[in-house]
């Protein structure tokens, strides 16, 4: 159902109907030189080094009012839009205090409609940075936000 493709220093994750569910941000840890991060970065890939974890970010809420095509909305619209919000919001909260995951929320780089939620994801072995190995690890919770409807 899913699947990684290999961006840069980071993974793309697509659903089933390739469409963008997330990313996944290896921790490479330290590099030095600094300055050469992304030589270094590229190398590790290459060899298929071993990382402990890493970053996944997947989609949070869209408001559906901040990139409206509208000039001009009414209260009935927008308060729509923000309770649809507010009850994603909801299903994400119960899930986080459930699972008592620390994250982060920013707005999404790619859609300044759209809050992202980031959260560190810790292999229990070192895993080579290979998508089919890091596909394995990161899938059950690509899963469970699935199942959960969050994803």
């Amino acid at each position: 159902m899913w699947k990684l493709d290999l961006e840069g220093d980071f993974f793309r994750i697509f659903d089933k109907d390739h469409k963008i569910a997330g990313y996944f941000v290896p921790d490479y840890g330290d590099i030095f030189p600094e300055d050469k991060a992304d030589e270094v970065i590229e190398q590790m890939h290459k060899n298929h080094d071993k990382v402990q974890g890493g970053y996944l970010t997947v989609p949070m809420v869209k408001f559906g009012i901040f990139d409206s095509k509208e000039e001009d909305m009414d209260v009935i619209y927008v308060e729509s839009h923000l309770s649809d919000v507010s009850l994603r919001l909801g299903l994400w909260k119960d899930f986080l205090l459930q699972n008592q995951m620390h994250h982060a929320i920013r707005v999404a780089h790619t859609d300044q409609d759209m809050l992202s939620l980031t959260f560190p994801i810790k292999f229990k072995d070192m895993t080579p940075l290979e998508k089919n190995a890091i596909l394995g690890i990161i899938q059950p919770t690509l899963d469970l936000l699935h199942q959960k409807g969050l994803l």
